[in-house]
């Protein structure tokens, strides 16, 4: 652990873990040291995590004083922080209670923040109320779960200020597994309890005042909150909204309190998405797909689409070479890179993501340039709602003839990948039994169409690719002998026959 001084000389520890852009991440609790959180779901894999200790927990020293508990007298402390680490403008990660003095600081402070994220928020510093029936209408979602009859009582028992002994805490965990029971059991000897009790004690929250700061606050921010979470509940965490109007809103499928425990991947995408300057997200009927954009914002568009197992990095040198007079988007699919991973996936599948892509972005119209299985997406898009498309660029698609011999089951490599290992034998059976309608609506396919074939090295059939771009009304054909990764192997090469397409 590292020590800096408060302005009242109070020793303050904090520890750090992972390596990138520092990411302040102020503990809830109340009062809560701040090893709860952990690394965030592997969070630190994306960014440093900067994890303080608030005063009299954990390694920091108790003050002198201890009405500097309040949570508006700690913001002087986080304020000490940032004038330790060096940093002019800071990230700030809030949780549970937490957030509230996130939020004071981002008041006193608008332009030291850069970027705010809020995870499962209690909100009372800007006077959006948790009440009981929230948390009622939460746990009653559990109603299914074998621990529910027993814990129900005492938690109902506890919402009316009866101290009912026994165990409740699993209403605050999506998974009551080893590791939320684990961290459960933790939390009282982590959280000190006469700080809680100050630090929401009267005078720490002004809410008309801390709406008004916060009306100046020209920062992104990030609402996440967990589908089963009664503190606050998701819909009422929007009424956060009024305030910061430039928010985004998430919902963590299957999350509670806590939710990088119940779902790590989950969590950690979507924090990394967000607090990456380079990618931005779309909500769409599909989930979050996240992307990126380059190049002026009035030239032509073009969204370029991955293959299996790869993601929006996958087209960097191909975006910059492209990003000189067109608009380039570059999303990943669902069940890859930062993108949600829903865990059921199919060509028809992609071909969706693809869809809402364009329209949710109002693209209608764009150039779309796709490889392997995005190629596939994006020509089943085509032949199905060909208006979406101005033109279409095809690098080593499938034609979605039924593969000969057939793929048996595939085995998961090990260790983590930057895609969800489901997509593999998903989109294999697609392969092996393909719906025949996808081969007899070639002919649909009426975009302007450049099918670009990777040649004798290619693992795809070379003759079913040019028996398709033969069926499309308005398709050439040009092979690039560089096998199936044409526009990696051969990248000036991909570039020139886009050029040569019009692109």
């Amino acid at each position: 652990m590292t020590a800096f001084s408060a302005p009242d000389g109070t020793r303050l520890a904090y520890r750090t873990t992972g390596s990138g852009e520092p990411l302040i991440c102020v503990p809830g609790g109340a009062m809560r040291a701040s090893a709860y959180l952990g690394d965030l779901g592997g969070l630190a894999a994306h960014r440093q995590l900067v994890l303080p200790d608030l005063r009299g927990t954990g390694a920091s020293e108790i003050p002198a004083d201890p009405a500097t508990y309040r949570c508006d007298r700690q913001v002087a402390d986080i304020e000490a922080l940032r004038v330790h680490l060096g940093l002019d403008r800071i990230d700030l990660l809030g949780h549970s209670a937490g957030s509230n003095l996130a939020l004071l600081y981002a008041a006193a402070h608008p332009e030291r923040v850069r970027r705010l994220v809020l995870v499962t928020p209690t909100l009372w510093a800007v006077g959006i109320e948790v009440t009981p029936e929230h948390r009622r209408e939460a746990a009653l979602l559990r109603s299914g779960e074998p621990w529910f009859e027993a814990a129900w009582p005492v938690f109902d028992a506890r919402l009316r200020g009866e101290e009912t002994e026994g165990c409740f805490e699993a209403f605050f965990y999506g998974r009551w597994d080893a590791q939320a029971q684990a961290h459960a059991a933790s939390g009282a000897a982590q959280v000190n309890e006469e700080a809680a009790v100050a630090y929401g004690s009267e005078g720490a929250y002004d809410p008309p005042a801390t709406r008004a700061a916060l009306a100046r606050l020209d920062a992104e921010v990030l609402v996440l909150c967990g589908e089963l979470d009664g503190g606050p509940r998701p819909q009422v965490a929007r009424a956060l909204a009024e305030v910061l109007p430039q928010a985004q809103f998430d919902v963590q499928a299957g999350g509670g309190h806590f939710p990088w425990l119940d779902d790590a991947g989950a969590f950690r995408r979507t924090l990394a998405a967000f607090l990456d300057p380079s990618v931005r997200s779309v909500r769409t009927p599909r989930g979050r797909l996240a992307y990126t954009v380059t190049g002026a914002e009035d030239a032509p568009p073009v969204v370029l689409v991955h293959g299996r197992g790869a993601d929006r990095r996958d087209w960097a040198h191909i975006a910059a070479g492209l990003a000189a007079d067109h608009r380039v988007f570059a999303p990943d699919l669902t069940g890859h890179g930062l993108s949600d991973w829903p865990g059921s996936y199919s060509f028809a599948g992609f071909r969706e993501d693809l869809r809402t892509f364009i329209e949710a972005l109002g693209l209608r119209g764009a150039t779309v340039i796709g490889h392997s299985m995005g190629g596939a997406a994006a020509w089943l898009l085509a032949q199905d709602a060909p208006g979406l498309i101005g033109r279409l660029v095809l690098e080593e698609a499938p034609a979605m003839v039924p593969l000969d011999p057939r793929r048996g089951p595939a085995e998961h490599p090990g260790g983590d990948l930057d895609f969800d290992w489901p997509v593999v034998p998903a989109t294999d059976r697609d392969l092996n039994d393909p719906d025949p309608a996808w081969r007899a609506g070639h002919e649909r396919i009426t975009p302007p169409t450049l099918v670009i074939a990777g040649g004798a090295k290619s693992h795809v059939p070379q003759d079913q690719i040019a028996a398709m771009a033969a069926r499309m009304p308005d398709a050439r054909l040009v092979t690039i002998e560089a096998g199936h990764l044409v526009h990696e192997e051969r990248p000036d090469a991909f570039l020139r026959a886009l050029a040569e397409f019009g692109v």
